[in-house]
């Protein structure tokens, strides 16, 4: 099958091949929240006071020497604030940060500098300061552009106040994105598209548009269970991914990854290393990692806990609870697993070298003749608009 054959519109071949090498990043995790969403399960905690910032950074500090001790030199290519809400973190506290990477990975002319924001905590004082400390690309957690679903997510702003945060956001920094969930509770196509639309009115070069998911462990997974919150139903999910791929599209937005639109060149370039199976540094607490030494590549995490972390970095100089070394055989898996995510899919040989053998030529054919995926010249692989909504399934059947 050709590049094309069968899919829709606008899907064509790469205008020219992915970087054989997806380079080395840090994401830097701030783990503090003013309130903690129904939906969420990530590592992010609330708390009465104020963390001590001062001792924070001090930690932060001392995982980065650790870690370059560690690996050793490298180049940053782009550096990433997560969380929680890193927007919570003082410029300063932030500057410092990057200025200990740098010390420790100097950072590429061309790094991207991502830092993470709610609405709540935008104010234009405090992102000139980001800029001023050197980040340059902002991502707002907006989630909604309709009242009352930001306010069954949680959330702690309006629309309209969201919106403002944009506009500020754009006068301080030329790259900014915005995330958006979908397939909330009552929600109908018509209405998703209207949102949309007014949300890529706003010109921001990048949109991340999740799906809703019913979480493990979280106040949305109790609703779920009690029969209180109800989600669309597997049609209806579908029609609203049909609307988001479709609108997009049409708004020069297109696809890259399966959440994730952007105008070309404006792809988030941290994102893309992760799903590029590069390299990157996980800083701070509960922040994962992919580290290559001369024992092989590690999975890296740290302590979940913020003052546990704390505690283990001041006592061992890192906060590190897992450091296990990976088999060929399990890099093969994440690599498959991260790339096919990308509508530029994924290299075939590459896949190859790492599980030393090809794919099941029976189970390649077969979905290949489903239409669930295709191939690209330059003996890539990628999932078909057809096989991105059931991507866990072709993996699985890939990788056994």
């Amino acid at each position: 099958m050709t590049d094309g054959a069968h899919s829709p519109a606008g899907r064509t071949a790469l205008a020219a091949p992915p970087p054989a090498d997806p380079g080395f990043g840090v994401y830097v995790h701030w783990p503090f929240c003013k309130a903690k969403c129904p939906y969420c399960d990530f590592n992010s905690h609330v708390r009465h006071s104020p963390p001590d910032q001062a001792r924070f950074l001090a930690a932060f500090r001392a995982e980065i020497a650790h870690t370059r001790e560690r690996i050793g030199q490298r180049r940053t290519h782009s550096v990433f604030f997560g969380g929680g809400t890193p927007s919570l973190m003082e410029p300063g506290t932030v500057g410092a940060i990057l200025e200990a990477i740098d010390a420790a990975w100097p950072l590429d002319a061309t790094a991207e500098v991502t830092l993470e924001a709610n609405p709540t905590s935008v104010e234009a004082g405090r992102f000139r300061g980001y800029r001023m400390a050197g980040v340059n690309r902002v991502s707002l957690g907006v989630q909604a552009l309709d009242d009352s679903a930001l306010k069954a997510l949680g959330r702690m702003h309006t629309a309209d106040e969201a919106l403002g945060a944009v506009a500020v956001a754009r006068a301080a920094f030329e790259r900014v994105s915005f995330d958006l969930i979908y397939a909330r509770p009552d929600q109908r196509p018509e209405d998703w598209a209207a949102e949309l639309r007014r949300a890529i009115a706003e010109g921001c070069e990048h949109l991340s548009l999740y799906q809703l998911t019913i979480e493990e462990g979280t106040p949305f997974a109790a609703l779920h269970r009690a029969g209180r919150l109800i989600v669309p139903d597997s049609e209806v999910a579908r029609a609203l991914w049909d609307v988001t791929q479709e609108t997009t599209h049409a708004a020069g937005l297109p696809a890259y990854e399966i959440s994730n639109h952007a105008r070309p060149g404006a792809e988030s370039r941290h994102n893309l290393l992760y799903w590029r199976y590069g390299e990157y540094a996980g800083i701070g607490p509960g922040a994962h990692g992919r580290l290559d030494t001369p024992e092989g590549r590690l999975a890296t995490s740290t302590e979940r806990g913020p003052e546990e972390w704390v505690a283990r970095v001041e006592a061992d100089g890192h906060g590190v609870i897992v450091d296990e070394p990976l088999s060929r055989a399990e890099q093969a898996d994440e690599y498959l697993l991260m790339g096919l995510r990308l509508i530029e899919g994924i290299d075939r040989a590459r896949f190859t070298r790492l599980a030393g053998r090809d794919f099941d030529a029976a189970r390649l054919a077969s979905l290949l003749d489903e239409g669930m995926v295709e191939t690209l010249p330059g003996d890539r692989l990628r999932a078909t608009s057809a096989g991105l909504p059931v991507l866990d399934a072709i993996v699985a059947d890939l990788a056994a």
